[in-house]
């Protein structure tokens, strides 16, 4: 499989129609929803990726073709062809990778588009960058909702490293957010924290558990003791 084409084809080979009509629900795709206009074949996550892995030979210029697509599974694939390429790339080819990435944040326009890839793309290249935190600020402020959820979902990577600082950052970017999925996203990346630092999460709790929305509350509370749970959604502002 050597051309965007190629992958196009395989993903057309495995299409499900039922399935695809689940999924513009589960997607949110109608009119004034966050996926509005999206359009799906109805292939399963890991059937995706298999396609994925066997196109290496992709060019970026493919890649970027695919992100193009109308279909959400050609964009997830772009992604994954990304995702498997980038930990033996090199410095140039992640550059170049996460420089496509950051310029066609349009195209990567759902969730589970962003939680597959940014960690893996752009946490990883940020991670040993001294302009981390600046670039994660400034996908924090941007008005496009899926760049703030990028923001967030990257720091996932540091978080593996047990440097919960990114997250910290970001999540006091976004506390004021208004869209629910910056809130999970937010949240998400908070309990995952606690697992590595409690003690970390547990101090930016004490600051903004009454003010901060009560989604990211919840996500981020989820594997905590139930006393300190209680202690933190009573401290909740209604």
């Amino acid at each position: 499989m050597t051309t965007a084409s190629d992958l196009l084809a395989a993903l057309h080979a495995r299409a499900n129609p039922k399935r695809a009509d689940a999924l513009q629900g589960f997607f949110q795709t109608g009119p004034g929803q966050y996926g509005e206009g999206d359009r799906f074949l109805g292939l399963r996550v890991p059937d995706v990726r298999a396609v994925a892995k066997e196109a290496k030979a992709l060019t970026l210029a493919d890649v970027e073709a695919l992100l193009d697509s109308e279909w959400h599974e050609a964009r997830l694939a772009a992604l994954a062809v990304m995702v498997n390429r980038f930990p033996k790339a090199g410095q140039a080819d992640r550059e170049a990778m996460v420089a496509l990435y950051l310029r066609r944040t349009d195209r990567i326009n759902n969730w589970d588009l962003v939680d597959v890839s940014a960690p893996h793309i752009v946490g990883a290249y940020l991670l040993d960058r001294d302009d981390a935190l600046d670039v994660l600020e400034r996908l924090a402020a941007s008005e496009n909702l899926w760049e703030r959820r990028i923001a967030a979902v990257a720091t996932f990577a540091f978080i593996r490293q047990r440097d919960v600082v990114p997250t910290l950052v970001v999540a006091e970017a976004l506390i004021a957010d208004l869209h629910d999925l910056v809130h999970k996203a937010v949240g998400w990346m908070l309990r995952e924290a606690a697992l590595r630092e409690s003690a970390a999460v547990e101090a930016f709790l004490d600051r903004h558990a009454a003010t901060m929305p009560r989604t990211m509350l919840r996500y981020t509370l989820e594997r905590f003791p139930d006393p300190l749970r209680r202690r933190y959604m009573t401290m909740r502002v209604s």
